[in-house]
């Protein structure tokens, strides 16, 4: 029983204090990436490059009747000599390819291809490259706004080292009409953007953005493309590349403006598909463990190995708290609240307001007024920590049953209130 008891004490100091730990060295690794982050010019001031080489906006929509029109005439307006844009027709049941068509009549720069049936995030990116002579490839989705300097705050990475294959860029949240929007705007800031930034500092990214990245298509052609059966491809790209040698990297100069669910069935359903895609690649990758050359992806799988333990012992934590109201349970399992500890939840809690202050700050290069968000930011811990969590702990059985082989494709998302 000893035995047992000292078990459950580490497990409950594991839980309480590795995202405090993890938090600690997002924030030490973000400080140092922006402290050359701001050396740069203002986002909308980019230094000249030396040249132009060209570069292909491949913009796959599925029932995007209603954003197409908007998203490809951002992307018509990139400050760039020599780009073209491509959009790729999925499959859509609405009016989608009538919209592409009558904007493709109505300029030179822009051509679409359409499929007969809906094949996935991953083949129709896949289908727009193929139609390129372009070695530089630019992936965003159909609801994005492409800021005009963001191809050539990416290309600069290309021109500087052969060796980088993909640079992701820094989304930013235009649906702030609810709660949720509200508090997205502070969780891409402080959790997406700073641990991009702090992963960047001690090593590799654990994945682009699907929504703003642009690739050096002989690298992607050498790792074989985009996988069709992951259902998070820029997670798996980024994994590919970088077990292949290539290497890839953040610029937050490079913004674009996304959508994003502002509703809790459309929000589930995201952060689902997120994690079961994570799930996909913890799987596919797990083999890294065995190969020495691959040691600089050690870190990223111990973190997301961890992520995963962290869940399920949190899950245990809270299943026995709400236990002892109802039974008799033996002393070791009977701990304070697992949403509300006592010193540890202090800790916990004013860590996390550290965080979103630093990351606001950080950010408020690009959002001038993003202070405004930080009161929302309170009610991150409820409602993202405990859908993050859960969407976990379901995802990984059901990736399981689900197998490797199933085509991942995709239905209309939530793109926020209207």
């Amino acid at each position: 029983m000893t035995e047992i008891a000292a078990l459950w004490s580490y497990a409950i100091k594991f839980v309480f204090y590795y995202p405090l730990f993890m938090s600690y060295l997002w924030m030490m690794g973000a400080i140092l990436f922006y402290w050359k982050e701001r050396q740069d010019p203002p986002y909308q001031q980019p230094k000249s490059l030396e040249l132009y080489p060209k570069v292909a906006v491949l913009i796959p929509c599925f029932n995007e009747g209603d954003n197409a029109e908007e998203t490809i005439s951002y992307a018509l307006q990139l400050d760039y000599p020599n780009f073209e844009v491509i959009a790729i027709n999925d499959g859509s049941s609405d009016n989608t390819g009538q919209v592409l068509d009558r904007l493709a009549s109505q300029s030179e720069k822009l051509r679409v291809v359409h499929l007969a049936q809906n094949q996935g995030k991953a083949m129709g990116l896949q289908a727009g490259s193929l139609m390129t002579d372009a070695e530089f490839l630019i992936g965003i989705d159909g609801d994005a706004l492409l800021d005009p300097h963001a191809a050539k705050w990416m290309m600069r990475h290309f021109l500087e080292d052969e060796t980088v294959a993909a640079v992701t860029g820094n989304p930013r949240i235009r649906t702030r009409s609810t709660l949720l929007g509200r508090i997205q705007v502070g969780e891409f800031s402080s959790i997406v953007g700073m641990i991009k930034r702090a992963q960047r500092t001690f090593g590799r990214l654990f994945t682009v953005s699907g929504v703003i990245t642009a690739f050096r298509k002989s690298a992607v052609h050498q790792v074989d493309y985009w996988s069709p059966n992951m259902l998070t491809e820029d997670i798996d790209i980024t994994w590919k590349l970088q077990r292949a040698g290539w290497d890839v990297r953040f610029e937050p100069n490079a913004l674009v403006w996304i959508l994003m669910p502002e509703t809790f069935n459309g929000l589930w359903k995201q952060r689902l598909r997120w994690a079961m895609g994570g799930a996909q690649v913890l799987i596919k990758n797990l083999d890294v463990f065995l190969k020495p050359k691959l040691n600089f992806l050690w870190p990223l799988m111990l973190e997301l190995c961890l992520t995963l333990v962290w869940s399920y012992l949190m899950l245990i934590m809270a299943v026995i708290w709400l236990l002892h109201f109802f039974i008799t349970l033996p002393s070791l399992a009977i701990v304070s609240s697992p949403f509300l500890p006592y010193g540890s939840g202090i800790l916990l809690g004013a860590t996390c307001l550290i965080q979103f202050a630093l990351s606001k700050w950080m950010d408020s290069r690009y959002e001038p007024n993003l202070g405004k968000n930080y009161y929302w930011m309170i009610w991150y811990p409820f409602v993202f920590w405990l859908i993050t969590i859960t969407a976990t702990i379901v995802a990984f059985p059901k990736v399981l049953l689900r197998g490797q082989e199933k085509r991942a494709r995709w239905i209309s998302p939530d793109r926020g209130i209207r």
